[in-house]
């Protein structure tokens, strides 16, 4: 059997998790120093950043690597990896590391580490599908492909309230924080191939920028049926509102809705709206 694991990074919820049998490995982060305890509190997190809370986060180590995956290699399943891109965390590099320690270790099995070029539900739409495809017995190269081919469609547009946020983690340039901090300038930012965040355009206000990411969807989306993402830091209001506007546009399929998960969250800062869809091949 080949068992799918992610990281927490794509932002799955717990019951999505359990129903397709997908496993994390997990990104970490600290608040003032001190390690969170408990359940996270998406809307009291956001509270905290917003109060000057000083957010550090680290990408997976090889130790939780190795003890996520090896009892899978030890029980003789192979294992595919689908993990946060490369272009904005070191994360799927560290895991190839402790991967090829754990193939040398079990040269029998295959163990498969593929960056999504995405994150939140960018990354996190993928393993779904491709759970949902070892569950019927597709083999380890048809899903390998099925990464490739959703990786190269997958859609990531957002709007921040504040770009100090990207800026301080090494997400974007200054020169891209100077665009929005003027005139209530809303920048409409995405992924690009390499899975880096870039600018695409500028919009002013948060209620205009709204309107632009469903514009977006209506320009790039190629099937309304598909599941699509929604990620939100702490703005359930302007989540509703998107996911009104794409039922207005057409949008006949599942939206799953999720509040930014702490890592990616502290990098796109209280405020940040995501939306994911798959188009046209881009990549």
């Amino acid at each position: 059997m080949i068992r799918v694991f992610t990281d927490t990074a794509a932002n799955l919820p717990p019951e999505v998790l359990e129903k397709y049998h997908i496993r994390t490995l997990p990104l970490t982060y600290r608040v003032d120093g001190e390690l969170p305890e408990g359940e996270f509190d998406g809307p009291a997190y956001y509270d905290a950043i917003r109060g000057g809370a000083e957010v550090k986060t680290a990408m997976v180590n090889p130790q939780d690597t190795a003890e996520g995956m090896e009892p899978v290699l030890a029980a003789g399943d192979d294992l595919l990896y689908i993990g946060i891109s490369g272009g904005i965390s070191g994360t799927c590099w560290s895991v190839g590391l402790a991967a090829d320690e754990l193939m040398a270790k079990y040269p029998g099995r295959q163990l498969r580490v593929i960056d999504s070029r995405g994150a939140s539900l960018g990354e996190g739409l993928i393993p779904i599908e491709v759970a949902k495809r070892a569950q019927a017995g597709a083999t380890m190269e048809e899903l390998v492909e099925c990464v490739r081919s959703m990786r190269s469609r997958m859609q990531q547009f957002f709007v921040v309230d504040d770009l100090k946020y990207l800026h301080k983690g090494g997400r974007i340039s200054g020169g891209a924080k100077l665009a929005g901090t003027i005139l209530n300038i809303k920048p409409i930012l995405q992924s690009d191939e390499e899975g880096k965040i870039v600018l695409r355009s500028k919009v002013r206000g948060k209620s205009r920028a709204i309107e632009e990411l469903a514009n977006l969807y209506a320009q790039f989306c190629n099937d309304p049926t598909q599941t699509i993402g929604l990620a939100h830091a702490d703005c359930p209001a302007d989540m509703l509102r998107l996911h009104s506007l794409l039922r207005e546009k057409g949008h006949t399929g599942e939206i799953l809705t999720v509040c930014y998960e702490p890592v990616t969250g502290s990098h796109v800062g209280p405020g940040a709206l995501a939306l994911f869809f798959m188009g046209e091949a881009w990549r």
